[in-house]
């Protein structure tokens, strides 16, 4: 049954009185002092006032809301220490003291809190902090001389400081019209104790806050970082707030596996480090197929290192830099006396990679002997060296690559089908740059940091438009050409003082201007230019650019500007990059008519 008024409890040989307050109150909302019961009789009023205060302390800690809470201190107070009002001033940022909430007994709000409480006594409270108690205030001599006092016929008086870090920041002030002697010296010790208390809450309260104020205002600089991104139509975020959510990405959504020497955050590249995962799990020959500079020897490394054999050799050759003999030697290796110069025993390339992973770069380039041998080993597991009677039993798991179309080089009986067949067992088809656009500001800043720590120089910083014209080129090179234009940008914009800020007037012109298959269509002319300067100019930059990135190979450049290795010859001697003596005669008479033609 509920309690009532008069009803005794004994609890561990105390008897204690129920008194209920006679005051009605409404229904409490949350985050509103409730109504306690007085434990009166066999408890003493001081330990009834510690478990109310108890209570109190345990809802003012709970409450975050920072409005309700204050509120919730004065309702509190009031219940606490009986009083008729009180208020809760606090410093405003004229550290001022101002009314913050004031409450009437029956938890209703007063009007115009300013005008009905001594602020007098408040301020003195606040300038001394020092605590004020006053049994009848209208003769308290103390008072003297302040109109408030009289004026609101105010009678007890509890005023305390509220504390924050050693600092008063407001007062806790209650007060009766109707009743001398209302508050005792014991409320003033508790009223002191629940400032305080109340002064731990408030401060949380504010902290939180703070806090919640400070996640506002980022999410709304999120926001307008996310619409100028939006009008300028580019995806390029802050940098490092960008490199942060991706990398947190990628190592979500990368699988099982490290891939972290592999930048990319598109779309097809997580299709490829899905693609990739199961791959490594596998032992079976696998094809790699890309354009030049698309980064397949490092898919090969990925492949080898994560896989099981991880803890075997890695051995590489690339085929199309060797001629048939020194290749052959290479692979298979040749014993003491095999041929001229062999005065001792060379283990293969082959029998290197025993139990570990081969790699054979631009296979599309071996000649069709060498690939009668190297289906012989994939058939067999065994290797012979050049000179060698007796075979030497191997197991290696093969990654080839190639730039080629390797399905057009057998259609043209350029490449053995029965090979092509024991090499492609698994197919990676790496996208050229120009398919994952989006990848190449995060492989921008990776390529441009990595210079860096070679040069051990500041990374120079890209501007966002530097960044955009990166985004624009089509890159023929793919990312080995974004790799040399990185490490240019280390070397003529940075120093060893602090990294410089490059934008778009520091990239090559092949980037910025285009060079036909490499760069974006850009504005050729200058004010004031002649129309035949700005194509042969054009023409000069595009072929320089291509013999750099590939090295300066004559055939591979003419593919890539799609030309033939004569015509690209005659251009060389046209614009004074080779000599003319270097060409047959009929070539050099070609240049001739090709340059008397650019002039008419």
């Amino acid at each position: 049954a509920a309690l009532s008024s008069g009803d005794e409890l004994v609890l561990s040989g105390t008897r204690l009185q129920v008194q209920i307050e006679s005051t009605p109150a409404p229904q409490a909302p949350p985050g509103t002092a409730a109504g306690l019961a007085t434990l009166t009789g066999g408890e003493s009023r001081e330990r009834s006032s510690l478990r109310a205060f108890a209570h109190i302390a345990r809802s003012l800690s709970g409450e975050t809301d920072l409005p309700v809470l204050l509120r919730l201190v004065v309702d509190s107070a009031i219940q606490l220490l009986k009083a008729e009002r009180g208020f809760l001033l606090l410093e405003d940022e004229d550290q001022r003291l101002q009314p913050r909430v004031a409450r009437q007994h029956d938890q209703s709000d007063i009007l115009a809190p300013g005008s009905r409480l001594s602020m007098g006594v408040a301020r003195n409270v606040h300038e001394r902090g020092r605590p004020v108690l006053s049994v009848d205030a209208g003769r308290d001599e103390r008072f003297a001389g302040m109109p408030s006092v009289e004026d609101l016929r105010l009678r007890s008086v509890l005023c305390v400081p509220i504390r924050s870090e050693g600092k008063v920041q407001g007062v806790l002030y209650l007060d009766n019209r109707l009743q001398q002697g209302a508050f005792t010296e014991d409320d003033l010790d508790l009223a002191e104790l629940f400032g305080d208390q109340a002064s731990i809450a408030l401060r949380n309260a504010r902290q939180l806050f703070g806090l919640k104020d400070r996640n506002r205002q980022l999410e709304e600089s999120r926001l307008h970082v996310a619409r100028l991104n939006e009008q300028l139509g580019r995806k390029v975020r802050d940098r490092d707030a960008e490199l942060s959510v991706v990398r947190a990405e990628l190592s979500r959504s990368r699988g099982r596996y490290d891939y972290h020497e592999i930048v990319g955050a598109s779309g097809v590249m997580q299709k490829l480090f899905q693609h990739l995962d199961r791959v490594v799990e596998s032992d079976l020959p696998v094809l790699i197929q890309g354009e030049s500079g698309t980064g397949k020897e490092l898919i090969a490394r990925a492949i080898h290192f994560n896989g099981r054999r991880k803890d075997k050799p890695f051995v590489s050759e690339n085929c199309a830099a060797l001629p048939d003999s020194l290749l052959e030697s290479e692979l298979f290796g040749h014993t003491r006396g095999a041929f001229t110069g062999a005065d001792r025993a060379k283990k293969g390339l082959i029998e290197q990679a025993h139990g570990g992973t081969l790699f054979l770069d631009e296979i599309g380039d071996m000649s069709t002997e060498m690939q009668k041998k190297l289906l012989r080993v994939l058939q067999e597991g065994e290797v012979r060296p050049v000179g060698a009677t007796m075979s030497v039993k191997v197991d290696v798991r093969l990654l080839a690559a190639s730039h080629c179309n390797l399905e057009e080089l057998v259609k043209d009986a350029k490449f053995r089908e029965d090979l092509y067949y024991r090499i492609k067992v698994l197919q990676i088809d790496l996208p050229p740059l120009r398919e994952r656009v989006e990848d190449i500001p995060l492989l921008a800043e990776a390529l441009l940091a990595r210079a860096a720590r070679e040069a051990q120089r500041p990374a120079p910083l890209l501007t966002p438009e530097a960044l955009t014209a990166l985004t624009r080129c089509r890159w023929s090179g793919n990312v080995r050409e974004l790799e040399n234009e990185m490490r240019r940008l280390v070397v003529l914009c940075g120093d060893s003082q602090g990294a410089d800020v490059v934008g778009v007037e520091a990239l090559s012109a092949s980037v910025v201007g285009g060079d036909g298959k490499g760069g974006v269509a850009g504005p050729l002319l200058k004010p004031g230019d002649d129309l035949r300067e700005a194509v042969a100019r054009f023409e000069k930059e595009a072929i320089v650019g291509a013999l750099e990135r590939l090295a300066g190979n004559k055939s591979k450049a003419a593919q890539e500007l799609g030309i033939s290795r004569f015509a690209l010859q005659r251009k060389l001697v046209k614009y004074g990059l080779a000599e003319e003596e270097d060409l047959p005669l009929d070539a050099a008479d070609a240049v001739g008519a090709e340059v008397g033609e650019s002039d008419e």
